[in-house]
C-alpha cells in the first residue's frame, strides 16, 4: 500500500515538474518572439540612394540660402554704417546753425545797434557763415526741411503753436521756430513750427454761412 502511494506521489510530482518546464519553455519562447518583434520595430527603414541624395540637396540648398541671407544683412549693415555713421555727429553739428541764428536774432533785437553800420556788416558776415554751413551740410547729404507756407507734415514738422491767421489755410506753416534737417532719406530732426488757424469769429461766420446755404 505504501509503495503504491509513493509511486502515485512520484508520478504527480513528475507531471508537475514537466508542466513547470513546459511553462518555462513557453514563456521563454514568447519573450524571444516579443524581443524579435521589438527589434524589428526599432530598426529604421533603410533609405534609398535617391532619398539620401534629395535630403543632401535640401540641406545644401538651405545652407546656401542662410549664407546668402547673412551676406545681405552684412552688406546692409555696412552700407548703413557708411551712409549714416555720422548721424550723431551731424545732429550735434546742427547746434552751430542754431547758435548762429540766435546770435543774429539777439543783435537784431538790440535797440542800441538798430540801423547801425556795425550791425549791418555783422549780419552780413553771419549770413555768409550760415550759407557756408548749409553748403557743407548739403554736400554731405544733410539738407534743411522746407517749412514756410507748406502744409504741416507730421513726418517732417512738429507743430509748437497755433497762430490765428485768416489769410492762410488752417494747418499751413507760417512760422519756423527751429529749422529741421534730413540726412539722405532719414529725418535728422523735425522742424519746430507754428501753424495757422482761423480766428474764432471767422469760424462762427463760416458756420453761419454754411447754415444759410443749407436753408436756401
Amino acid at each position: 500500500m505504501e509503495k503504491e502511494q509513493n509511486q502515485t506521489n512520484e508520478q504527480s510530482s513528475s507531471k508537475e515538474n514537466n508542466k513547470d518546464s513546459t511553462s518555462e519553455i513557453s514563456s521563454d519562447n514568447q519573450e524571444s518572439k516579443n524581443s524579435e518583434k521589438n527589434e524589428n520595430q526599432e530598426q529604421p527603414k533603410e533609405k534609398s540612394p535617391d532619398e539620401i541624395i534629395l535630403e543632401l540637396e535640401d540641406k545644401i540648398t538651405r545652407t546656401f540660402a542662410e549664407m546668402e541671407n547673412q551676406r545681405r544683412r552684412f552688406e546692409k549693415e555696412k552700407e548703413d554704417a557708411f551712409e549714416y555713421g555720422g548721424f550723431a555727429f551731424a545732429k550735434e553739428a546742427l547746434s552751430l546753425i542754431d547758435n548762429l541764428e540766435r546770435s543774429k536774432q539777439i543783435l537784431l533785437n538790440d535797440e542800441s545797434l538798430k540801423n547801425s553800420e556795425a550791425l549791418k556788416k555783422t549780419v552780413e558776415h553771419f549770413d555768409i557763415i550760415y550759407k557756408d554751413l548749409i553748403s557743407i551740410f548739403s554736400k554731405n547729404n544733410i539738407k534743411p526741411i522746407e517749412s514756410i507756407d507748406k502744409k504741416l507734415d507730421p513726418n517732417l514738422h512738429q507743430a509748437m503753436i497755433e497762430i490765428e491767421n485768416n489769410q492762410k489755410e488752417p494747418g499751413t506753416i507760417i512760422q519756423e521756430i527751429q529749422k529741421g534737417f534730413t540726412i539722405k532719406d532719414r529725418l535728422l530732426r523735425p522742424a519746430l513750427v507754428g501753424v495757422a488757424k482761423k480766428n474764432e469769429n471767422q469760424v462762427k461766420k463760416d458756420e453761419e454761412n454754411k447754415e444759410n446755404f443749407k436753408e436756401k
